[in-house]
């Protein structure tokens, strides 16, 4: 065995930056994945396209993790989104950038990323076994050995443990890493889904599915009190409520969720118009169009499929001349234009998750190295830790910044 061989236990993004960094720096490096490929989640994220990371300034990135940005500040202060910008170019992949910072492949293709990563780490000498699950890792006095996997005992003097969440398990990701860590004495913070579609009651959503929304403002209350907002695209489903402005705010749910606490999130359809402007413009449409139908005019002010919603939620007919509905139901129909609210009754299962929320207590971790502070030699990163982030890039840059910090400080772990 050489002095120096770091196994790698997971083919996802943080898995092929550790190896490859490792090889680097001139570890014999030796990828071990239970897929028959690799990096079958970093195929499907970002719809298929691959959000690769947010061009945002290191304060503003650290903001998008809550709590756990703190402990991430030393691994991007070492490989950050400008690092990860510039290394991917240089191995051939064109990027394109979009709004609210965001980072995708210019080909629209997320196989596209995998395909530079894989080459990447074969050229600095990276062995890659699939099909290899491992069973157990291996220590002595506190050190560890060596990995179990297949019947096998392989020895290296480090090991990185990246292999991700629990969601979307169809690619792998179904908590291996969980179970190894805490076989080695390492406390687990409660696995839970986090950007995650939600559940919601009765049938409203549902009259609207696939009805896709820009530009909306939502707000979420917990036991009726306003807890946060978020701004973006809001998509309609038969179960309830899904999109980028909804996954942001859908870590918090889920914990409130589990306190048994009452949410609510409430729909701004126009953010862009406060009340006295909403009001001017309801005024100027009935007047001058005061002879139609009100389900006419609502055609202008929303998209067809909420018409019939809208109807039956303000009370006021939909055949109703707009020039004798009355100051009272044009007030009730600006409220509901700018607090369409839904009860949050649950959320989607992990299968749908982005993301997992909880994970390896990063408290148990060396931020410095992402070395296990119980355990000499064992590296840890990507999902399989506590943290998480909003949608936008974030969590694959993170993924790939505690890849290389473990990487690199794995081949040089004495």
């Amino acid at each position: 065995m050489s002095q120096r061989r770091v196994i790698i236990i997971g083919g996802g993004p943080a898995g092929l930056m550790a190896a490859g960094r490792a090889a680097e720096a001139g570890a014999e490096t030796l990828v071990l994945e239970k897929m028959k490929r690799p990096g079958r989640k970093l195929c499907i994220t970002g719809k298929g396209r691959c959000n690769i990371t947010n061009i945002a300034e290191i304060k503003d990135f650290l903001a998008h993790f809550s709590t756990s940005g703190k402990f991430l500040r030393q691994a991007f202060h070492q490989f950050f989104n400008t690092d990860l910008i510039k290394f991917l170019e240089q191995l051939g992949l064109e990027l394109v950038f979009e709004r609210g910072g965001r980072v995708f492949p210019a080909s629209g293709k997320a196989p596209d990323v995998l395909k530079v990563l894989l080459e990447w780490a074969r050229n600095c000498g990276v062995e890659m076994n699939t099909t290899s699950p491992v069973e157990k890792l291996l220590t002595h006095e506190n050190r560890v050995t060596g990995v179990v996997s297949g019947g096998r005992t392989l020895h290296c003097h480090a090991i990185v443990l990246a292999t991700g969440g629990a969601s979307y398990p169809v690619t792998g990701s179904t908590g291996d890493g969980y179970l190894l860590a805490e076989a080695l004495g390492h406390s687990i913070v409660p696995i839970r889904p986090a950007l995650v579609p939600l559940v919601t009651a009765g049938d409203i959503a549902g009259k609207m599915a696939e009805l896709n929304l820009r530009n909306i403002l939502v707000r979420l209350y917990i036991n009726g009190k306003k807890r946060r907002e978020a701004f973006g695209e809001v998509v309609f489903a038969a179960f309830g409520l899904t999109g980028p402005a909804i996954l942001t705010l859908s870590s918090e749910i889920v914990d409130a969720i589990l306190d048994k606490d009452k949410v609510t999130v409430s729909l701004d359809l126009k953010p862009a118009l406060d009340e006295k402007k909403l009001d001017a413009r309801l005024l100027r449409d009935f007047e001058t169009r005061g002879k139609e139908d009100f389900s006419s005019v609502l055609r202008g002010l929303l998209p067809r499929e909420m018409v019939p919603v809208c109807i039956e939620q303000t009370g006021i007919g939909a055949e109703r001349k707009v020039n004798t509905i009355t100051a009272k139901e044009r007030r009730r129909l600006r409220v509901w234009l700018k607090d369409f609210r839904f009860e949050i009754t649950g959320h989607r299962p992990f299968a749908e998750a982005i993301v997992t929320a909880g994970g390896i207590n990063t408290r148990e971790i060396d931020p410095r190295t992402m070395e296990s502070r119980l355990i000499k030699g064992l590296y840890l990163a990507g999902e399989v830790l506590d943290i998480q982030g909003d949608t936008g890039g974030y969590n694959l840059q993170a993924a790939f910044s505690t890849g290389w910090l473990a990487g690199h400080a794995a081949a040089k772990a004495d």
